[in-house]
């Protein structure tokens, strides 16, 4: 082998090491959501995918999971508890059965508009419980834009509060959300967002809440002809990561991914303003009659629920802290 060869040889060979060592040292992390492909956040995953992706130079991926295929949003925090999973979404909702104080953000109407929402969970407050949740093996990277709930219905339109008496609710799994529909007099079901649509074909429940997009995109439209847009609450999603396998990764790497769930919130609430108003005109279209009800009639009727929490000391504290925020 002359000289030329064996150079040629050596080099190929310190490539190919190179090549694996690379490869070896590349993470996936495997984060796993219950929404459809063409919804809003997991479009903003997959650009946070990418940004981690080209970030990292390879190093750190992300691999998605929609539709529940790994469990229910419950199902899913339970699994990075215990380490077997990476990342989520979850909204706040659901994540307060195990961080108690995101359950502030349940609160019917909170938030005076849209830009105090987002002062308040992009300031010190929405930092302050996104690390509250890791004590409880759960950290919170950032906050997706999920609008504003409000109830839609098989039978008849909500215009008054009057008019939730007796139906039966489906909410999620929240302690606020079921007192918020017991002041109105609604009857709240827990049921998880993959079993909704054959509980309202089959009348388990009457109606439902939700924001425009997934009431949408769901395709529970097909089912409830009436969308009353009472704006009750505006509850956010919540990028939440397993602290076992944030503790795992390197300073670096912990930029890497903490820099592209940045990139891709502020991706996503672009893509959130546009989908609320397609979806809207895409329900009308399709036969729902939607409905604004006067907000204040039923802020008038929830009202009371901020003085359940007045011995609750953190959440009474974070609700002034929220309302004199500007």
């Amino acid at each position: 082998m002359n000289k030329a060869t064996s150079a040629l040889l050596v080099l190929f060979i310190a490539l190919a090491l190179y090549s694996c060592e690379t490869f070896q040292k590349a993470k996936t992390i495997k984060l796993a959501h219950g929404l459809d492909i063409s919804h809003p956040v997991h479009r903003a995953m997959m650009y946070m995918a990418d940004e981690l992706e080209k970030n990292s130079k390879g190093q750190l991926k992300l691999e998605l999971y929609p539709n529940q295929q790994l469990g229910s949003e419950r199902q899913c925090l339970e699994l990075l508890q215990i380490g077997s999973l990476g990342m989520t979404k979850v909204s706040a909702a659901v994540m307060e059965n195990f961080s108690p104080n995101m359950q502030v953000f349940g609160l019917p109407f909170l938030f005076r508009n849209r830009e105090h929402r987002f002062n308040v969970l992009d300031g010190a407050i929405g930092k302050e419980l996104l690390d509250g949740g890791q004590k409880y093996w759960l950290k919170g990277l950032g906050y997706y834009d999920a609008g504003s709930r409000s109830f839609y219905t098989k039978e008849k339109p909500v215009e008054l509060p009057s008019d939730l008496e007796g139906l039966k609710i489906r909410v999620m799994e929240s302690v606020t959300a079921m007192n918020m529909v017991s002041s109105l007099e609604g009857s709240p079901t827990p049921i998880s967002s993959g079993e909704l649509y054959t509980a309202l074909q089959q009348g388990v429940v009457d109606g439902a809440e939700n924001n425009p997009p997934t009431f949408y995109l769901s395709r529970h439209y097909e089912v409830c002809k009436f969308f009353s847009l009472d704006e009750h609450t505006s509850i956010p999603d919540v990028l939440v990561i397993s602290t076992h396998l944030w503790k795992s990764l390197s300073t670096e790497e912990q930029s890497w991914l903490q820099t592209a769930a940045d990139v891709s919130v502020k991706y996503q609430r672009k893509l959130w303003a546009k989908a609320e108003q397609e979806a809207l005109d895409a329900v009308v279209k399709a036969g729902v009659k939607v409905v604004r009800p006067d907000k204040s009639l039923f802020k008038e009727k929830v009202i009371s629920i901020y003085e359940d929490y007045r011995d609750n000391e953190p959440i009474y504290n974070l609700i002034d802290r929220i309302q004199e925020t500007q």
